[in-house]
């Protein structure tokens, strides 16, 4: 089998010419899907539409949608180089700390500090083990999804991970999407000047905390964009386009295998906007009416009014099972993602070196068996999940300026296979515009606000 992180020539493949050949190469969007649809929907977004009703919706749209070309961006490089998301970080002009690029240094950081937003996930998925089984202790379920977690990743095939994620996030779309259908039969009916008055651009100032959480963690993630890195890479899209040698043919192979990563991307977002308006929806219909924002300890039986109200008390137990599997789902897409960026991250540090195989394999396992710990100390620690999860979005909404920095330099310092058009380059910018203004409120409210 071919190191996905080594490019060469024997590993070329022609890329698919046809819809139906780029479908049997999607994947990547899959586990990206399964990260972003757990506790960024399943809490954050549910909370911000219990606080702020309806009139935040535009928010969700416009957080699943204004990411998706600087992911295009990020996974295009990813292609055209074959170079690991560190690897690309540490290529960028600017002041350099030892042997690496200040990036690198800065994401280390803050990619730390979104351990408390990994502890409150780990937290929620043992709460809801716990609904379902009450007799057995909150700390034991903790430590059994943390041991489950490293016992599953230890090996850290790609398949498994991109397999797993794809059924855990199908199913539960399913579920949830089946309930917002279901909410035309209750007292809880979406009218159409309720769903029309989502998109009035406006919210009151008590919930941009909560807003900004969410644009941070909903839709394609900081370190979900860095992530899509490897996992295009260990899907073969760089590996199969082959070393660059600006030639003719690889040029070809090369905007074929991109064609199939926007393919990907795009799948991936229909999936993850459908599913996140949904619980949006389903908060700001049932839980915004009934006065119930999902808060501490009580937050996923507080969720689970969302699900109850719209497919009747009967609907309680699957509710609990589906909700366990997304977010269990979401733990396993991060830890595997984490286990990667914080291996490559050693290795542009000069802490190891990366493109030794066996070493690299010994310490994405031996992280597989750190993190979950981790998080669950940091749950233990804290112990209130939405606030966790809601500032792990806020330090993702800062670390997402470090992705556009990166973005604007793949796109107008770097090579291109061709010039991208007007409209291409206008959801760049739409994109980017997007992500300084939340980005850069969010340094604020932290750092003066509070």
């Amino acid at each position: 089998m071919h190191d996905p992180y080594a490019l060469s020539i024997h590993s070329i493949k022609e890329p698919p010419t046809t819809f139906a050949g780029r479908l049997k190469f999607l994947g990547p969007g899959f586990i990206l899907s399964a990260s972003i649809v757990g506790s960024g929907e399943l809490i954050a977004t549910t909370t911000l539409g219990a606080t702020a009703g309806f009139h935040a919706f535009w928010i969700i749209v416009i957080s699943c949608l204004a990411k998706v070309a600087v992911q295009l961006e990020f996974g295009k490089h990813t292609i055209l180089t074959g170079r690991t998301a560190m690897q690309c970080f540490n290529g960028l002009p600017g002041l350099r700390i030892g042997k690496s690029h200040w990036s690198i240094w800065v994401i280390f950081i803050l990619i730390l500090l979104k351990i408390i937003q990994l502890g409150g996930m780990i937290g929620s998925t043992a709460i809801v083990l716990k609904l379902l089984v009450p007799s057995m202790p909150l700390k034991l379920w903790l430590g059994m999804i943390a041991l489950s977690l490293s016992l599953l990743l230890y090996k850290g095939f790609y398949g498994v991970v991109e397999r797993s994620s794809l059924i855990m996030t199908v199913s539960f779309t399913i579920l949830t999407l089946g309930a917002v259908a279901a909410l035309a039969v209750t007292p809880y009916a979406i009218t159409m000047e309720q769903f029309l008055s989502g998109f009035a651009l406006q919210f009151s100032p008590e919930v941009v905390t909560v807003a900004i959480g969410a644009f941070g963690i909903t839709g394609v993630a900081s370190d979900e964009i860095i992530a899509y890195n490897y996992w295009c890479l260990e899907k073969g899209y760089a590996l199969y386009t082959g070393p660059r040698d600006e030639s003719p043919d690889w040029k070809r192979r090369a905007q074929g295998w991109v064609n199939v990563m926007y393919l990907d991307a795009i799948v991936a977002m229909i999936i993850y906007t459908s599913v996140t308006a949904a619980f949006y929806l389903l908060g700001a219909a049932v839980l915004h009416a009934r006065g119930t924002v999902p808060q501490g300890n009580e937050l996923i039986e507080v969720v689970a009014l969302i699900y109850t109200e719209s497919l009747g008390p009967g609907i309680r137990v699957a509710y609990l099972i589906g909700a366990f599997f997304v977010l269990y789902s979401s733990l396993f897409a991060s830890l595997a993602a984490w286990s990667r960026i914080y291996s490559d991250i050693f290795g542009q540090l000069g802490w190891i070196n990366f493109y030794n195989v066996p070493l690299r394999k010994r310490v994405i396992a031996f992280l597989a068996w750190l993190c979950p710990p981790v998080w669950v100390a940091a749950y233990l620690f804290v112990s209130l999940p939405v606030v966790m999860i809601l500032f792990g979005g806020i330090v993702g909404s800062i670390l997402l300026l470090i992705i556009v920095y990166a973005t604007l330099n793949f796109r107008y310092r770097q090579y291109q296979l061709e010039v991208p058009g007007i409209l291409y380059d206008s959801a760049l910018w739409f994109s980017i515009l997007s992500i300084c203004f939340v980005g850069l409120y969010g340094i604020w409210k932290v750092a003066f606000a509070g």
